[in-house]
C-alpha cells in the first residue's frame, strides 16, 4: 500500500485488513502511523517512492499494490516526479512478481486535459503497460467527512450566500461517496489476472457543480445559494479565492480547480461488470453528504485532506538539543504553575488550536492566519481532525504533530510560510501535591538575514502571546478541575 497515511489509503487498510489480508505499507517517516489504530496490524516498509531499493523492498513477497499517491502541487516539473515514481513501482512490482496492481486516477474526458488530470492519466498508463495486471479506477468529486473536495463545497456554500464564480460552475461533475470508493478498491484485490484496464466509477447522480453547492446547502439547514457564472475567472483567480475563503492552500485549491475545467461524467459502465454495486446499491450525493456531516458533527472524522503532508511545508523533525550548537536558534519558554491535576492540563494542552482556539489574543492568530493565507499557506482555518483528541502527523491550523506522548507531551512543527523552521512544545508534569506545571517553548531556527529580522519584529508579541497562551491554558484546566469536583 502506498498512500497509506493519505485520505483514502488511511481507510482503505483497515477494510483490507477486515477481509483477512495482511498488509505492508511504505511511508517516509514510520512516526506518521505512531497513533493509528491498525498500526500494529500492519507491515511498515521506511522509504520514500523515487528510492528503487526502498520500493524493491516494499513490494517483495507481495501480491497486490495500491497506488494511492498522486502530487498537489503546481510549482515545478511534478509530472517528472510523478512519471518517476509510477515506472520505479511498475518496473519493481514486474520484478517481484506482483500479481495485481490497484490504481485510483481521476474520472476525465478525453481530449487535452489539465496538468494535473494529464499527469494522473499518464501514471494510469504506465503501470497499464508494466506487465503486471491493472486496475485503474477513475473516480471524480469524492464526498466524505475530510475530503479535499467535500471541504471545498462545504465551506464556499457555508461563508458566501451570494458567490459569482468561475464558467464551469456549469460543468457537470458525478461524485461518488468514499464508501463507494472503498467498495471497489477493496474489491479490485481479487480480480482475476486477465483484467487489465482503466474503469469509470462514479455515484448515481450527475449535476452541475453549482448544483453540487446548493444540494449541501439544503442537507445543512441553509438557504439555496445563487451563484453567477461569470467567464473572467481564471483557474488561478479562482484558485485564490478558495484559499482565501476556504481552509484549502492555495497549492491544493489549484490542482482541484483545474480538474473542475472538463465535465467529470462517467463514459460508460463497464465496471459493473466486474465489481458489481454495493449490495445496498451506490450511496447518493445528498446521501453522502448527510453521512459526512453527521461524522464530522460527531468528531469521528477517520482521514482528512490534512493528513497529507503538503508539498513544500517543512519536514524536517526538531533536532535534539545538543545538535544545536554552532546554528542560531531562537527560544520562548514559559513555565507556569498549575492548581489542577496533570490529566486536566494535558486535556486542555491535546485540544488546542481548532474552533477551541489558541487561549490569548485571538485577533493576532486570525491576523497570522490571514497573513499566512495571503501568502499561499495553508492559514488558521484548517483546523483539526478532531475536537478533543490529537494523533501523530495530524494538522492543526497552521502546525501539524511532529510528536506527542499521551498525557504528558505535544510537540508541533510550523507549516505556515516562514524564513526559518518552527516549533512549539508543550510539556505537563504532576507534581507531589497532585497539582502540575506547564512547560511551553517556542523554538525557531532562521534562514539568513530575514529570519533574523522577523524574529526581532515578533518577538515583541511572544511576551504577551506565548506568556498569554501558557497562564490561559492553566486557568483552564483549572476551571476543569473546579466543575469536576462541584
Amino acid at each position: 500500500m502506498t498512500g497509506a497515511t493519505g485520505y483514502v489509503g488511511g481507510r482503505l487498510v483497515p477494510k483490507l485488513l477486515e477481509r483477512g489480508h495482511s498488509v505492508r505499507v511504505i511511508v517516509r517517516d514510520h512516526h506518521r502511523l505512531d497513533d493509528v489504530p491498525w498500526r500494529d496490524a500492519v507491515d511498515i516498509v521506511e522509504g520514500d517512492l523515487v528510492d528503487q531499493v526502498a520500493v524493491a523492498h516494499a513490494v517483495r513477497g507481495q501480491d497486490v499494490v495500491y497506488y494511492l499517491v498522486h502530487s498537489m502541487t503546481s510549482s515545478g516539473d511534478f509530472e517528472k516526479i510523478e512519471r518517476h515514481v509510477a515506472t520505479t513501482i511498475a518496473s519493481q512490482a514486474r520484478t517481484a512478481g506482483v500479481k495485481r496492481i490497484v490504481y485510483l486516477g481521476g474520472l476525465h474526458p478525453e481530449g487535452p486535459l489539465s496538468r494535473h488530470l494529464g499527469s494522473r492519466k499518464e501514471v494510469g498508463d504506465i503501470l497499464l503497460s508494466s506487465g503486471v495486471p491493472t486496475i485503474a479506477l477513475q473516480a471524480g468529486v469524492i464526498i466524505g467527512s475530510g475530503s479535499a473536495s467535500f471541504e471545498m463545497i462545504r465551506h464556499l456554500t457555508e461563508v458566501l450566500p451570494f458567490m459569482p464564480a468561475p464558467k464551469w460552475v456549469r460543468n457537470f461533475i458525478q461524485p461518488i461517496a468514499i464508501r463507494d470508493v472503498l467498495h471497489y478498491l477493496v474489491a479490485s484485490a481479487d480480480l482475476p489476472s486477465s483484467i487489465n484496464r482503466a474503469f469509470d466509477i462514479g455515484g448515481p447522480d450527475v449535476f452541475r457543480y453549482v448544483q453540487l453547492m446548493n444540494g449541501y446547502a439544503v442537507e445543512a439547514g441553509l438557504k439555496e445559494r445563487y451563484i453567477a457564472a461569470l467567464p473572467v475567472l481564471s483557474p488561478w483567480l479562482a484558485s485564490q479565492w478558495v484559499n482565501l475563503v476556504t481552509p484549502i492552500p492555495r497549492s491544493l485549491a489549484v490542482p482541484i480547480i483545474e480538474s473542475l475545467l472538463h465535465d467529470a461524467v462517467m463514459t460508460n459502465h463497464d465496471i459493473d461488470e466486474v465489481i458489481p454495486p454495493p449490495a445496498e446499491g451506490l450511496t447518493g450525493y445528498r446521501t453522502a453528504v448527510r453521512l459526512a456531516l453527521a461524522r464530522m458533527r460527531k468528531g469521528e472524522v477517520e482521514t482528512s485532506w490534512r493528513d497529507a503532508q503538503l508539498v513544500g511545508a517543512p519536514a524536517d523533525p526538531l533536532p535534539s538539543d545538543p545538535e544545536w550548537s554552532g546554528h542560531t536558534v531562537y527560544t520562548d519558554e514559559r513555565v507556569v504553575q498549575c492548581a489542577a491535576d496533570a490529566e486536566s492540563l494535558w486535556r486542555v494542552v491535546e485540544s488546542v488550536g481548532g474552533a477551541n482556539g489558541w487561549y490569548s489574543l485571538p485577533m493576532a492568530w486570525a491576523a497570522r492566519g490571514w497573513l499566512d493565507k495571503l501568502v499561499g499557506g495553508v492559514g488558521l482555518r484548517r483546523g483539526r481532525r478532531d475536537p478533543e483528541h490529537l494523533v501523530t502527523g495530524d494538522a492543526l491550523d497552521f502546525w501539524r504533530v511532529e510528536s506527542m506522548q499521551k498525557g504528558t507531551s505535544l510537540r508541533l512543527r510550523a507549516e505556515m510560510k516562514l524564513p526559518g523552521r518552527a516549533w512549539l512544545e508543550f510539556r505537563v508534569e504532576r507534581a507531589p501535591d497532585g497539582a502540575s506545571t506547564l512547560h511551553q517553548r517556542a523554538i525557531f531556527f532562521p534562514h539568513g538575514l530575514g529570519g533574523r529580522l522577523y524574529w526581532l519584529a515578533v518577538m515583541p508579541f511572544h511576551g504577551i502571546v506565548f506568556e498569554g497562551m501558557a497562564n490561559a491554558m492553566a486557568k483552564k484546566a483549572e476551571g476543569m478541575g473546579a466543575t469536576r469536583v462541584a
